[in-house]
């Protein structure tokens, strides 16, 4: 009885984890039951006769729990049995005609030569991924109708009923698949890969909250609790062969919902590498954490304000981007948090050569350098990532995202769109939006704030962004113009609505 209570509470589990798992099951049923009425119905059973259980193994065997999965697997098996039926008619017609003795030597050459060089592509990187299933079926096919032709006079009734009884396995399997509660691979990669940043954020944004408070004034217990929370990550590291797999089966699918056909999901397995590569980088530093060379917590402030800015910076843009990619939008938002973590390795850079670790123990230092250095290969890698979302988004045609005015962000950005005129025309009613987004801390001087300006030592960073509005003419949405000015350290202002931009020190011009 106990046993039978445990498998009740693993299923309740699984189920649990995804209800589409349930629904998944009642859909092979119902495709099995639907075959199998060749068996039940007298007439059905006629035309196909034992022939008719092809169909219902092609069921069993080619429904999958996605529709690029089902899709795939049923036009390997149609094709390859279509083929194989007519090579295996073929070369029963050329060994029929050497008689009765040479038939079946021809016979067992054929199916050897075919087996053995059919088996041997399949050794092939690009046939395995995507048609290592029908060129199985080949195999199979040739041998079977080759054999049976041999014992059976009418060779094309019996290819034509194995043919037609697959093809409405398949096309039952594919049919149920997706119109009857679809589920996509393509929306699962993309939802996969959403996911994977918005746990790299999750991490990054906690991990200065970890790193720099003592675990002696905490509960153990709330200790445990909060490092299993930001273990989480540990999911990217194992998640290619899931993106592989998602990406390879999305292929085969139609167009559906906001994926279009040939959709690029190729560069959704780039930014996956990139992003499990910095999953590496996360756990090394995470080991950092809770490795027994702890470093004094007075050693560790001596760094605290650029590691926090550098971790909380790169885990924004994680945040950002994973937003994009969740609303399939255009945002330069995530641009700006990439530059400030960047910015933030640079004062960090400063600081180490002021000599504030000089009086630093070497085996303390050599820890603290450890997770230094993890630090800034993983604001490097957030960059990386940016780039590749920004080819992701421009491949699969992402919505440019409008920015609204005066938005405020966590981190104390401030932004203004504001609408200009074009210089080319002035009678042209096509023109473009200003978004200046900067960071700013406002000043104490009074006469500063009442005018919204920050000091030179509180502005850090100022972004222009111009897109061409598209909403008259939305065809032309792809050549919008993203223009991006990163300035460092810069005496700023905004006055007014206009976003009047004073000069600053450096401007690094990027137009896309």
């Amino acid at each position: 009885m106990e046993k039978v209570r445990e498998i009740v509470r693993e299923g309740r589990r699984v189920g649990n984890e995804d209800p589409r798992r349930v629904v998944h099951a009642f859909k092979v049923g119902l495709a099995l039951a639907f075959v199998s009425s060749f068996y039940y119905y007298q007439p059905l059973y006629d035309n196909f006769g034992v022939n008719a259980m092809w169909a219902v193994m092609t069921v069993v065997v080619v429904f999958e729990f996605s529709v690029g999965a089902t899709l795939g697997k049923g036009i390997n098996r149609a094709v390859a049995t279509l083929v194989a039926g007519g090579l295996g008619i073929g070369a029963h017609h050329l060994a029929s005609l050497s008689g009765a003795t040479v038939e079946p030597i021809l016979l067992a050459i054929f199916v050897f030569i075919l087996a053995a060089l059919s088996t041997f592509v399949r050794f092939f990187p690009r046939v395995k991924a995507r048609y290592d299933y029908g060129v199985l079926i080949f195999i199979l096919t040739f041998a079977l109708i080759s054999v049976s032709g041999f014992r059976e006079d009418e060779i094309l009734d019996l290819a034509h009923k194995r043919l037609s009884t697959v093809m409405m396995g398949g096309v039952s399997c594919v049919l149920i698949s997706i119109f009857v509660c679809p589920v996509w691979a393509g929306q699962d990669l993309h939802s996969l890969l959403a996911s994977n940043f918005d746990t790299l954020a999750h991490f990054l944004q906690e991990f200065g909250e970890e790193y720099f408070e003592a675990t002696e004034d905490r509960d153990m217990k709330e200790v445990e609790k909060r490092r299993r929370n930001l273990e989480r990550y540990k999911s990217v590291l194992n998640s290619k062969s899931n993106e592989e797999a998602l990406a390879n089966f999305a292929k085969w699918e139609p167009r559906h919902g906001v994926f279009r056909f040939r959709h690029p999901w190729k560069q959704y397995l780039s930014v996956g590498a990139l992003l499990r590569q910095c999953a590496y980088r996360i756990d090394a530093l995470n080991s950092s954490i809770n490795s027994d060379m702890q470093i004094p917590m007075d050693v560790k402030k001596k760094l605290e304000e650029p590691l926090r800015r550098m971790s909380s910076e790169s885990g924004k843009a994680m945040k950002e981007m994973s937003n994009s990619l969740k609303k399939m939008t255009k945002s330069s938002s995530s641009d700006i948090h990439v530059v400030n973590s960047q910015s933030a390795c640079k004062t960090l850079s400063t600081l180490l050569k002021s000599g504030v670790l000089n009086d630093v123990e070497p085996l303390q230092m050599i820890s603290l350098m450890t997770t230094v250095s993890l630090l800034i290969d993983i604001v490097n890698f957030t960059e990386k990532i940016s780039e590749s979302l920004h080819e992701l988004a421009s491949a699969a045609k992402f919505k440019n995202n409008k920015m609204k005015s005066s938005s405020k962000s966590d981190s104390g950005s401030i932004s203004s769109a504001v609408p200009i005129k074009s210089h080319d025309d002035d009678d042209d009613d096509d023109g473009h939006v200003v978004t200046i987004l900067s960071d700013v801390v406002t000043s104490n001087n009074d006469d500063h704030q009442s005018h919204g300006v920050s000091s030179v030592d509180s502005c850090h960073h100022v972004a222009i962004e111009i897109v061409d509005d598209d909403s008259i003419h939305e065809k032309h949405e792809e050549d919008s113009t993203n223009i991006h000015v990163h300035t460092s350290r810069v005496s700023c202002g905004i006055t007014n609505a206009s976003g009047l931009l004073d000069s600053g020190d450096k401007k690094n011009l990027i137009i896309n």
